[in-house]
């Protein structure tokens, strides 16, 4: 509360003390490497400073808030890792195996299901299916596009995957 309420650099210095370590660890078990884990404390520790205004003690305990800091801050890094793997494709090296025709007219065929179940959604949802996987948007810049809430894009996005799943599960 010190922290929260005064700015108190050496409530901070000894929450970090205790929680640094405690939020390493929670990542180095998660599968960050070292560099990784210590850049995440950073962040969870930098967020907990800037707000502590926020954290309500009637809520829970601060190391519970603390710790929601720092999942959150790791599920946000998959996340942004996520939808770009490869940064310079060229450097990708893709073996060359000629697919025999039979492979290549069932691809073929699998392309053309999934265009004709994407082309028949309702509007709304198809244009959230081609922004999120043809254009690689998050959900968040999706919603900023289209002017609409977040839960909206969220839960078009849930309902064209449920239309889609009924209609391609024999196409895997």
């Amino acid at each position: 509360m010190r922290v929260a309420l005064h700015e108190d650099r050496d409530a901070f210095a000894a929450l970090f003390a205790h929680f640094g370590p405690r939020v390493k660890s929670l990542m180095l078990k998660a599968g960050a490497d070292q560099a990784l884990a210590d850049d995440l404390v950073q962040d969870v520790m930098m967020t907990v400073w800037r707000k502590a205004h926020l954290y309500a003690p009637e809520r829970g305990a601060a190391g519970t808030w603390i710790y929601t800091i720092a999942r959150n801050a790791r599920i946000d890094f998959l996340r942004r890792g996520s939808s770009q793997p490869y940064e310079d494709l060229e450097a990708v090296e893709v073996p060359c195996e000629r697919a025999d025709s039979e492979e290549e007219v069932f691809a073929n065929q699998r392309v053309s299901v999934v265009a004709e179940a994407v082309a028949e959604l309702p509007d709304e949802q198809r244009a959230i299916i081609e922004y999120a996987f043809m254009h690689d948007l998050s959900q968040s810049q999706i919603a900023a596009k289209l002017a609409l809430p977040l839960g909206t894009v969220k839960s078009r996005l849930r309902l064209a995957y449920a239309k889609l799943k009924g209609r391609l599960e024999e196409v895997q």
